[in-house]
């Protein structure tokens, strides 16, 4: 066509781009840099200090007692108490949902009848108000009129209602069976979508090589959710090691001190006995041990991603 030029290619350089820097990544970077140091390394840093002094919380002074918070921690028969409640508690509270969660995402990825229902049935307490669900199970648990006692003496067990609150022997157990009820969705979700991600080929070609059920769910099933048994067993230890609000809301930590964990023992401190730089040294011995746990999970999930 007449007064078309033709441009070769390669003759026109391409422009000739104005770039930041080396320093422009971090311009972008800065605003959210600002909010993780503002909310998340000044707070550490300030709990790490203070876990070093004497602080009482209100005082404008305090004083530096370095380790000494810390070398108090094996010796305060509360922290001994509290260890022990929290190691019962993680035990209990891992186990137990992990398995009727895994047991129920069996369930629910088969054959049965208003799966949808059954599911929102089962993962509606994950995502109750956990105050809203400790002050349900403390009118349950009333030894006067609560639902539970109630129900004993109508079927005729008079002799098994009792104060489940109020007694040491009951009180810790009675906490963990709504911290049961709530946890069991969350497994049970994780384990009902790595399931359905399972491939039918290999359940027939086990099948074919006569395994039986029981062999194709240990030999298949299970292998196949190694990454789900890692997010499940994670994130519920890290949960179980911080427990707080449970606990707190249905029993203060009592009777005397067999419901009382880290979570509560250090608020207790910092809130009530006026001993922040004490309370702290807790919060911080509770943070170092979530992160301990939560390592191996990182370090897992990025040799698998690799």
């Amino acid at each position: 066509m007449a007064g078309t030029a033709v441009v070769k290619p390669g003759a026109v350089k391409p422009s000739t781009v104005k770039r930041g820097g080396r320093w422009s990544p971090w311009l972008f970077a800065i605003p959210a840099l600002a909010v993780y140091v503002a909310f998340l390394v000044y707070p550490a840093l300030s709990s790490l200090w203070f876990s070093l002094t004497n602080w009482d919380g209100l005082s404008a002074t305090y004083k530096f007692v370095g380790l000494d918070n810390y070398f108090k921690l094996p010796h305060d028969p509360v922290v001994v108490s509290a260890v022990k409640n929290n190691l019962i508690w993680t035990v209990v509270t891992i186990a137990v949902p992990t398995v009727i969660g895994l047991l129920l995402a069996i369930a629910l990825n088969g054959k049965v009848h208003g799966k949808p229902i059954l599911r929102l049935i089962f993962y509606t307490p994950a995502v109750l108000p956990l105050v809203s669900i400790a002050s349900i199970w403390g009118w349950l648990y009333n030894p006067q009129y609560g639902a539970i006692n109630s129900f004993l003496r109508m079927i005729g067990l008079d002799g098994l209602a009792q104060a489940w609150l109020g007694q040491d022997s009951t009180a810790l157990w009675a906490v963990m069976v709504p911290a049961i009820w709530l946890r069991t969705g969350f497994p049970m979700l994780l384990y009902l979508a790595a399931l359905q991600g399972i491939p039918n080929e290999l359940y027939e070609a086990a099948t074919v090589d006569g395994a039986t059920k029981w062999q194709q769910f240990w030999h298949v099933t299970m292998p196949s959710l190694r990454p789900a048994h890692y997010i499940v067993l994670a994130l519920s230890l890290i949960d179980s090691f911080k427990v707080f609000d449970m606990i707190y809301a249905m029993t203060y930590g009592g009777p005397g001190t067999s419901t009382q964990v880290m979570g509560t023992w250090m608020y207790f401190n910092v809130f009530q006995y006026y001993q922040a730089g004490y309370g702290t040294a807790i919060a911080v011995v509770i943070t170092l041990v979530a992160v301990a746990v939560g390592i191996p999970y990182v370090r897992s999930q990025t040799r698998e991603a690799s």
